[in-house]
């Protein structure tokens, strides 16, 4: 196993004029710079990766406030000799958006929308601006921007005029740089210039260049929608208008930095369906969709108008999931449609399928059904890179295009090109424009797959060519395709474009190594700096064979996490949300863990302090396990990480305080102290000294302990009908190893049902009995009597009763969320050896009131005791209220209410447990209503913590808090997990419930 404890590493002595060097270069940019400088580890380790298989350690980063920012920047690192990377939202495929030198991160300051005119239909707009921030700015209009890539929620214009990206609605409203209108740019050499139409901007030399070049730019490109690689110098053509501004789209921030951009804004539809046609498979409807052409139009007004498609999207069943709901099928195409009215929409989507050949179809006008189908396509770049069993894919041919007639018979022939090389992949992406999409199960971890990753590539790029097609056709070239550009273009177009960077930039210090003079492909690939043997870790990873670096690996960079608003029904990531900082988002963590692997920026290992700082403000939602695309479970290594990080040493306060909750609230109901803990924390000096003590928040209240626990009041109240049910039960001899029926369900006393909110069990047992239910307890340690060990012979609800009560089950939840894993294991496997008499018995669910408690047992319990086989029997056993109700009374009809509600899932249901069967029962109840998405805030102990108030109450301000206000008087407010209910007793003073409890009110008195 790779040992993490110490990675300090002896410093050359060469280190120390380089060492100088930094220092006054860092110098140089504060004094001239009014926006940050960032040289510290934690700022290099962010930067050093996008979402490409490439990475580079910058020297540091600047986020310049205004082009002057930009200017100042350049001169000082043009005096240093230190070349320079303008930077948007990380996301590039191709490795542009990384460099050695220094960052120019534009997110932070230069991120806004400066005008926007509707009667021109354009907006000004600086680089670091998100494109939905001006597709929301836009849409009051009736406008919007055209061009819109599947990480519309994270990347940048800036981004998207460096790389000429395109999105979905290419067919409609074509590349980037059909979109721009003039430029603002700095120089390498700090000029500013505004690039246009008729050379307006173009550097000394470059008009003369071309016009001494016409014949090889009239006849070196190829034809066809999109083709992205190389510099466009055809732009520059005097029939294209001589336009500067569209030349430089594409140039990945080789030739100049932009600083504003004035962009052409389109109408969009008022009205939309989607059409989803199905076919055998990806040739198939490639084919397909190249035969869609009579039905669009290449004119933008005819297709602004709606008057032809404004996509053709194609995926194959490989990457959708069985429950999608789509027509039967191996292959798809993604048709919208649009129109003034839905029904304009729906007959121009209906005369499209009509038109086509298909296997099956339909039309989907309902705009939220929508979402959801474009939703699979859009996490594409991040579900496709892993196979269907499991295994990594990678980028690097990413979005090769090809003339769209010629799509069909290319997807046969690469399929056969990864057949010859032993690789897998599954295509996707934008067929009406002949641009695919692929992930790739290349090796990257040995000498031979790297190799092989090589030889593929060169293939594929005369394999492209051959078909009159581009190595890229959305993403830019960067490292991943630069070196084989000469294939496509030949030598001496390629030479070309190098005189044309050497005019705009003669220092070659604008990303170098990019589109000319490139870096080889198969260098300075991010994976060859993790160890390459398995780190010494808890958890099992099962999905990742045990191996934690594959685990962080998961994270490829597209930056869902990143999104400045929660989608509908979704939580990732809250921290980001409330901080904005990139170190706070699920990728900003997994870039940091991957350094810290590294050991080259994170030198420190498990003891780093810049890891141990970024996951401070991890809520642990695990939002990120359900929305990442790649399935980052950021929780899980939060945990890992503590657990290493704290090991053999002095942990916070709140470690003891919140993650011994369990021990230190079992210890008040031995003692029978309930009273004076709820006095003494009602007393102000004393409540401040115990939060001080404890490492919680002095702005939390102490939430109150229960004077009688859920579990006492049920063995008080219900001993003796147990005991009726359990003569009857062995009356009746059940065989070895028998159950105790159908009908009966153990409730988990977890936490804070036990002894914070006992009130939410009553209220379940209630329920349970009233569907029709017997409800038990899980046993407490006890001599077993008749059974011995409780592991052989018959067992019946007797032998449950007749035990000394010793501990009681735990999931084990507050002491993984703290990193105290050793603790945690302990905890499960008691709880194993108690819960074993249950376990013997097949199809006895266990139902958990407390959503965090049932995703521990689902989740972490197999993850921590992957060696035990009764943690995956218990977690296989685990059930919410909701999905007991509906699985073993399924004949019971609940109360009904007729009332609307508000609230919140829980983050835990959300990722982990899933929701339908809580919405189902609402629906029976006559609730109405769609809960809030994101998170409360509190999160456990999160938002208990010192330190995590304000980041705590932010995310509880992004929907929950609002909704709750916004509710009428009689709408109920519903919140199963008992951290929500907290948080919004102690912001807003409102008192949600449980689910249980609703239905418990409401039934009537001749009910059990």
């Amino acid at each position: 196993m790779t040992d993490l404890g110490d990675q300090s590493t002896s410093v050359p002595s060469s280190a120390t004029d380089s060492a100088e060097a930094t220092r006054a270069l860092r110098a140089g940019l504060a004094k001239a710079v009014r926006g940050e400088v960032a040289f510290d580890a934690t700022a290099r380790a962010l930067t050093t990766m996008d979402a490409s298989n490439y990475r580079r350690v910058p020297l540091g980063v600047v986020a310049p406030r205004d082009a002057e920012d930009v200017a100042a920047a350049l001169a000082v690192c043009r005096a240093h000799g230190v070349p320079v990377v303008p930077r948007g939202g990380g996301t590039s495929i191709a490795g542009q958006a990384t460099g050695t030198g220094i960052v120019l991160d534009f997110t932070r300051h230069m991120n806004r929308i400066v005008s926007l005119d509707p009667q021109a239909r354009t907006a000004v707009v600086q680089p670091g601006v998100v494109l939905d921030r001006l597709q929301d700015a836009a849409a009051p209009y009736g406008l919007r921007f055209g061009p819109d890539p599947s990480t519309h929620g994270r990347c940048t214009l800036g981004g998207m005029i460096g790389n000429n990206s395109c999105g979905s609605h290419s067919v409609a409203w074509g590349t980037t740089a059909d979109s721009v209108r003039e430029l603002s740019v700095v120089t390498a050499r700090g000029a500013s210039a505004r690039l246009g139409p008729r050379w307006a901007g173009a550097p000394d030399g470059l008009r003369a260049l071309v016009e001494g070049e016409l014949a090889r730019l009239r006849t070196g490109f190829p034809e066809l929608p999109r083709r992205i690689s190389g510099y466009a110098l055809d732009a520059l053509l005097p029939e294209k208008g001589a336009d500067v501004a569209r030349s430089f789209c594409g140039s990945e921030g080789t030739l100049g930095v932009l600083t504003e951009a004035v962009v052409r804004l389109v109408e969009a539809p008022r009205a939309r369906a989607l059409a989803v046609l199905a076919y055998a498979d990806e040739s198939a409807a490639a084919e397909a969709a190249a035969g869609l052409s009579p039905w669009g139009s290449p004119h933008p007004s005819e297709a602004e108008s709606g008057g032809g498609p404004l996509t053709v999207e194609g995926m194959a069943a490989d990457l959708v999931p069985a429950d999608a709901g789509l027509p039967r099928g191996g292959a798809w195409l993604f048709v919208e449609t649009g129109g003034d009215a839905e029904a304009e929409a729906r007959a121009r989507a209906d005369a499209i399928v009509r038109a086509a050949d298909v296997l099956d179809a339909m039309v989907v006008t309902d705009p939220a059904r929508q979402r959801a189908l474009w939703r699979l396509r859009e996490d594409a770049s991040g579900t496709a890179t892993r196979m269907p069993d499991g295994s990594e894919a990678w980028p690097g041919w990413e979005d090769c295009a090809v003339p769209p007639a010629r799509l069909g018979a290319y997807l046969r022939d690469f399929r056969g090109l990864l057949t010859a090389h032993g690789l897998r992949g599954t295509p996707y992406g934008h067929f009406g424009d002949g641009c695919i999409h692929v992930r790739i199960d290349f090796d990257l971890m040995t000498a031979a797959g790297v190799g092989r990753f090589r030889r593929f590539s060169e293939d594929l790029a005369e394999l492209v060519v051959s078909h009159g097609g581009s190595l890229s056709g959305e993403h830019g070239d960067g490292q991943a395709r630069a070196e084989l550009l000469p294939r496509m273009y030949g030598a001496e177009l390629v030479g070309l474009f190098e005189r044309a960077k050497d005019l705009w930039d003669p220092d070659d210090l604008l990303n170098p190594g990019m589109l000319v003079r490139p870096h080889r492909l198969d260098e300075n690939l991010r994976f060859a700096v993790l160890p390459r043997k398995p780190v010494d870790v808890a958890f099992g990873y099962p999905a990742d064979g045990g191996d934690f670096s594959a685990a962080v690996r998961r994270c490829v960079g597209v930056a869902k996490c990143r999104t400045t608003e929660a989608a509908s029904g979704s939580v990732m990531c809250p921290s980001f949300r409330a901080t904005g900082e990139e170190e706070h988002s699920t990728r900003g963590r997994a870039r940091l863990l991957h350094e810290m692997l590294a050991g080259e920026v994170v030198t420190d290992g498990w003891r780093s302090t810049e890891v141990r700082d970024a996951l401070d403000l991890c809520l642990s939602c695990k939002g990120c396990k359900s929305d990442c695309p790649v399935g980052v479970d950021m929780a899980t290594y939060k945990a890992e990480f503590l657990h290493h990080h704290y090991e053999g040493r002095r942990r916070p306060a709140a470690h003891y305080a919140m993650g011994w909750l369990p021990v230190w609230l079992a210890a008040v109901t031995r003692t029978h102290s309930a009273r004076l803990v709820n006095f003494l924390s009602s007393v102000p000096p004393l409540a401040a000294l115990g939060k001080r003590v404890g490492g919680i928040a002095p702005e939390r209240g102490i939430p109150r302990v229960a004077r009688e626990t859920f579990s006492g009041w049920w063995s008080r109240g219900f001993r003796d009908r147990a005991r009726a049910k359990a003569r009857k039960a062995e009356r009746g001899a059940p065989p070895e190893g028998g159950g105790f029926g159908g009908d009966t369900v153990v409730l988990w006393p977890d936490t804070f049902t036990e002894h914070l909110s006992p009130a939410v069990g009553k209220a379940a047992v209630r329920v349970l009995e009233a569907a029709g239910l017997t409800v038990l307890l899980p046993p407490t340690r006890m001599k077993y009597g008749p059974i011995g060990d409780g592991r052989s012979g018959p067992l019946g609800i007797r032998t449950v009763l007749r035990g000394r009560r010793r501990h009681r089950v735990c999931c084990g939840l507050t002491y993984v969320s703290t990193g105290q894993l050793d603790r945690a294991r302990a905890v499960l496997r008691r709880t194993l050896d108690l819960m074993e008499p249950y376990l013997e018995m097949d199809g006895i669910p266990v139902v958990v009131l407390e959503p965090s408690c049932a995703a521990a047992l689902r989740t972490d319990l197999p993850e921590l005791l992957h060696d035990d086989p009764r943690a995956a029997r218990l977690a296989a056993a685990v059930l919410t209220f909701a999905q007991a109700l509906e699985r073993h009374a399924p004949d019971w009809t609940p109360p009904r209410l007729d009332r609307p509600v508000v609230g919140q899932t829980h983050c835990h249901q959300h990722a982990v447990l899933g929701d339908a069967a809580e919405r189902r029962l609402r629906e029976a109840a006559g609730l109405t209503g769609t809960l809030a998405g994101g998170c409360c805030g509190l999160a456990g102990n999160f938002g208990f913590e010192k330190g995590h108030y304000e980041v705590s109450a932010a995310c509880a301000e992004e929907q929950l808090l609002p909704a709750v206000r916004a509710a009428t008087d009689d709408t109920v407010i519903l919140a199963d997990g008992f951290s929500c209910r907290t948080q919004l007793e102690q912001l807003a003073g409102r008192r949600a419930r449980h689910l249980a409890e609703v239905l418990a009110a409401e039934l009537t008195e001749g009910q059990p």
